[in-house]
């Protein structure tokens, strides 16, 4: 064979293989504190992603801006009627999207709604779940009414009046007052004094339209990953985390101030019930894809927290602890939630 029609056989070879593979939009930005988080689990996805499978493809959403590429380095812009990209000439359309995105518009239900409208697949929950989860107090009540036991909880909305000694008497002190619809520990506060209290809300309004005030339980910190598909079934090994700051904030999740040990040091018994319990609500909400789910363990009592339906993938993330602790590679995991986001958008499950 002549060197002309062996490169050409090479070229017609790998042009086939480029072609068979599936097109995988990695969502990155929203438009909570989140965005940076978000910005380091897409890079993360994006280099752990098996090249021989799919064409990885780096969108970020920021508002009304969606484009390919990232804000200090913007490729062409996303056509929001079918979620296609227009490419020397060519569009490009995908097979999947892989959210990225914590907290809105990734994380609430908006932009799962907007795929389901154009019938793109997607790895995470579907709207109805995406919606209850990311407020944290009306998922606590709805899990409340099948035996899931949480911290007491105050719900304080902006714009109406809040009284801060109510707040304190009827939590106890300390309480956490948080951010009802967010994540990363943004504008999260511990509040020890009555005096604290309105400027806890307050900083938590900076981040949210709605502030919850929650029951401090003194005990382990817990959380656990949760994949399901229609052949697979993955219960995480427990990570306990142990803060060397006052609390889980955002220091001690992204820049290695708290220590995370997998497998948590509990017994096997509780292991085993928070993993029933992580299944349960997994079942309960209809989640799909990758889900974390945190607790207190109190007493022998474990204390629900909140359900993460796009939990971090950076480096240091829990889940790719997780996954490695039961020998299981990032970009494998990344796989089967793919895979698992078309095949359901096939069989419609």
């Amino acid at each position: 064979m002549s060197l002309f029609f062996l490169y050409f056989y090479q070229l017609i070879a790998t042009t086939k293989n480029f072609l068979m593979k599936k097109n995988i939009a990695i969502v990155a930005g929203g438009d909570s504190s989140e965005y940076v988080v978000s910005v380091e689990s897409a890079s993360n996805i994006m280099k752990s992603l098996d090249k021989t499978r799919y064409n990885p493809f780096l969108m970020t959403i920021r508002g009304n801006k969606w484009i390919t590429g990232t804000l200090e380095k913007p490729g062409p812009g996303v056509d929001k009627n079918d979620f296609s990209v227009m490419q020397d000439g060519k569009k490009t359309k995908f097979d999947c999207v892989f959210m990225a995105i914590h907290g809105t518009p990734g994380e609430d239900g908006k932009l799962q709604a907007y795929f389901d409208l154009i019938g793109v697949p997607y790895t995470t929950c579907g709207v109805l779940a995406s919606a209850i989860t990311f407020n944290k107090y009306i998922c606590k009540g709805f899990l409340n009414n099948f035996g899931i036991i949480s911290p007491k909880a105050m719900l304080v909305r902006k714009g109406y009046r809040f009284d801060p000694h109510k707040i304190a008497t009827e939590i106890g002190l300390p309480c956490f007052v948080k951010p009802n619809n967010g994540g990363s520990s943004f504008g999260v506060t511990r509040v020890t004094e009555k005096s604290q209290v309105k400027d806890a809300v307050l900083k938590a309004f900076m981040e949210d339209n709605e502030v919850i005030a929650e029951e401090f339980i003194a005990g382990t910190e817990l959380t656990g990953g949760v994949f399901k598909s229609s052949e697979r079934e993955i219960l995480f090994p427990l990570t306990e985390i142990v803060s060397k700051n006052e609390f889980f904030d955002f220091d001690a999740k992204y820049k290695r101030q708290a220590d995370e040990i997998t497998p948590a040091r509990i017994s096997d018994k509780h292991t085993k019930e928070c993993q029933e319990i992580s299944s349960t609500i997994y079942d309960i909400l209809d989640c799909r894809g990758i889900v974390r789910i945190d607790y207190i363990l109190s007493e022998g009592k474990l204390w629900f927290l909140e359900v993460n339906t796009v939990p971090g993938m950076t480096d240091t993330s829990i889940i790719p602890q997780q996954a490695e602790a039961i020998g299981l590679e990032t970009g494998e995991l990344f796989t089967l939630a793919i895979e698992d986001a078309i095949e359901f958008a096939k069989s419609g499950r």
